[in-house]
């Protein structure tokens, strides 16, 4: 039965261009947001040699200081887009995440790259819950997995074009002046969203719960499906991390690729492919809840899995070409499974804490992994070029196919509990 919330925001759905115009907006946050976190993967091995950075130190820049700060900032402003300021809040996410990016670019030390890096996490925070709330508020239910689909597409695009235009810019004009022009693009997207993104409409004024966000995180996390969702996402984040931070590192020193190659090669295809990704999740998610589907997280749970044994294959190919191409199954996957995380997020939170559920998700996709699996795989990197182990990167990087299968386990645990929610 639909609630009184569910009936005033009949009214608040966008058509036609209006539509087009706020999920294009939306998708371009997504994209915008994902190059900004991109660029010092790409750039790593330009920062580590102007810096004097090792691995491990690489990894706490594009790891642990970064998801820190997002995971901490994520529910407060979750909550805050849930209470009717998701547009307030996204803005001025973008605004901060995007002077940080800039001011990057003039790092001198590790220690304020560090520092930046936190700036930036605090800014993107906020963006991906403040806009699946607006997306929950502007796009009714039958279409609402495909809109997730559509911004989830950002993540695969804006690493496609991080890489590539990451790459060439750190050939070409040099990681600094990659960094100002990423940050100088990012205010005009401000200015996009003031214009083409409406606020939340009255009902999320009127119909989200009083809680702050720690007693209504408590109270989503005491739901079975939600609470081994949340695992998943736990899990993903172990995985996804090393992926994310060190191929790039990992093919230019492993094959004596450029980065404009590997942001070519490598971000091309696996960009290419993450789209399509997200949206095939979003029309297959769609399709399941129409059918009432019993195995609605089986088909990305499997994927999952087939993706962890393809990266650990890619690890020991003897050519670029083979292992970029069993590299990217781990991207596709990790897309693909988008849609049905968050989708089945706000099913099991419910319309009032759409944005809280996001932010949950987020919060643990985002903390224990990249934090802490970006150091390890660099320290295991380390200690095994420090002990003529060979390539000390192919040994760190087997954490991620390794948590893998655990989440894809989580997702069948968490297929069962919906069932009975």
């Amino acid at each position: 039965m639909m609630n009184i919330g569910e009936i005033a925001s009949n009214d608040a759905y966008l058509r036609g261009w209006k539509k087009a115009t706020f999920l294009t907006t939306l998708l371009l946050v997504s994209i915008v947001s994902q190059v900004d976190r991109i660029l010092p993967f790409i750039l790593a091995e330009s920062i580590k040699g102007d810096l004097g950075l090792s691995d491990t130190q690489l990894g706490m820049v594009t790891g642990l200081a970064f998801a820190m700060c997002y995971t901490l900032a994520a529910l407060p402003l979750a909550r805050i887009s849930d209470r009717g300021g998701a547009k307030n809040v996204l803005v001025c996410c973008i605004v901060i995440w995007t002077v940080m990016t800039a001011l990057a670019g003039l790092a001198n030390s590790f220690l304020i790259l560090v520092l930046l890096r936190i700036g930036v996490a605090l800014g993107e925070a906020g963006s991906t819950p403040a806009s699946h709330f607006l997306i929950g508020q502007r796009i009714p239910d039958l279409f609402r997995g495909r809109a997730i689909g559509l911004f989830s597409m950002g993540i695969p695009l804006g690493t496609m074009l991080g890489f590539a235009l990451g790459g060439w810019a750190g050939d070409h004009i040099g990681w600094r002046s990659a960094f100002f022009a990423a940050g100088a693009f990012g205010l005009v997207l401000a200015l996009s969203v003031m214009l083409f993104v409406p606020g939340n409409g009255a009902s999320a004024l009127t119909t989200a719960e009083p809680d702050g966000f720690l007693v209504a995180g408590k109270k989503l996390l005491m739901k079975p499906a939600f609470l081994w969702l949340f695992a998943a996402a736990n899990l993903l984040g172990f995985a996804s991390a090393p992926f994310y931070v060190f191929s790039a590192p990992f093919l230019i020193r492993t094959y004596g690729l450029t980065a404009s190659e590997v942001g070519l090669r490598f971000g091309l295809i696996q960009g290419l492919l993450g789209i399509a990704a997200t949206l095939l999740g979003g029309r297959f998610f769609d399709r399941a809840i129409a059918k009432h589907s019993r195995y609605l997280l089986g088909p990305p749970a499997v994927l999952i899995i087939i993706a962890a044994f393809c990266t650990v294959a890619a690890l020991f190919m003897p050519t670029s070409n083979w292992a970029i191409a069993l590299l990217v199954p781990g991207m596709f996957s990790f897309a693909f499974l988008l849609p049905y995380a968050f989708g089945s997020g706000h099913l099991v939170a419910g319309n009032d804490n759409k944005a809280l559920s996001t932010g949950l998700l987020l919060f643990g996709s985002s903390l224990l992994g990249p934090s802490l699996a970006p150091v390890l795989v660099g320290f295991i990197s380390d200690f095994a070029t420090a002990s003529n182990a060979g390539n000390g990167l192919r040994w760190g990087l087997l954490i991620g196919p390794m948590a893998s299968v655990l989440c894809a386990g989580a997702l069948f645990i968490a297929n069962k509990k919906i069932g009975v929610t």
